[in-house]
């Protein structure tokens, strides 16, 4: 009669993590429109990331008491809330976290402070899973990156100036119109005309 064989040893933590990450690359999407949530979370699970959604800077900081991410993709504005909010809360996290962010409107003001709070790239919408995935690995500046010698509009200029207030104030409306010199409902009307978004 032969003896059984023996049990193997039950993995380690540390293994489990390992064999969860050559599965799925865990990314988190924080975007407050939900179709669109939708759509990039199913294209990223075909292509092997375990996706969780926020919406909100209060649901990511909950994910965050749970989950550690590799990769995020934040929309710079979520409903009143600033995307640089959950950029500062990733990056604080886990600095290594490769965080991507979107926006409607690329502003000067928000790049910059986006990648100073952490993020790897910024992205004008529309953007695909190609764009952001290339953005991931983004680990330096491309210095072949032509000029652009246009001049700017007096709509962009005045549109920056906004942007960066708002930026400023975190995006609480009456703040920035306060600053601006200008009444709140005259800044919403200019803010529906382009959104954020």
């Amino acid at each position: 009669m032969t003896d059984p064989e023996p049990t193997p040893p039950e993995p380690t933590p540390g293994e489990l993590i390992l064999a969860a990450q050559d599965e799925a690359l865990p990314l988190v999407i924080v975007e407050d429109d939900p179709a669109f949530a939708r759509t990039l979370r199913r294209s990223f699970e075909r292509r092997g990331y375990a996706v969780e959604h926020a919406a909100t800077p209060d649901e990511l900081e909950a994910l965050l008491e749970h989950h550690d991410f590799q990769f995020a993709v934040v929309d710079l504005k979520l409903g009143t809330g600033s995307g640089l909010t959950c950029v500062h809360m990733l990056a604080e996290r886990d600095p290594e976290t490769r965080i991507v962010v979107l926006t409607g409107f690329a502003s000067i003001a928000t790049a910059v402070e986006a990648i100073k709070l952490g993020a790897a790239h910024y992205l004008a919408k529309p953007a695909n899973t190609d764009d952001i995935e290339e953005a991931f690995g983004r680990v330096g500046g491309d210095p072949t990156v032509p000029l652009d010698t246009r001049k700017s509009s007096i709509k962009t200029v005045e549109w920056e100036y906004i942007h960066s207030t708002l930026v400023e104030c975190d995006f609480n409306i009456s703040e920035a119109a306060r600053r601006l010199g200008m009444h709140r409902r005259t800044l919403a009307r200019k803010l529906e005309k382009r959104p954020l978004r």
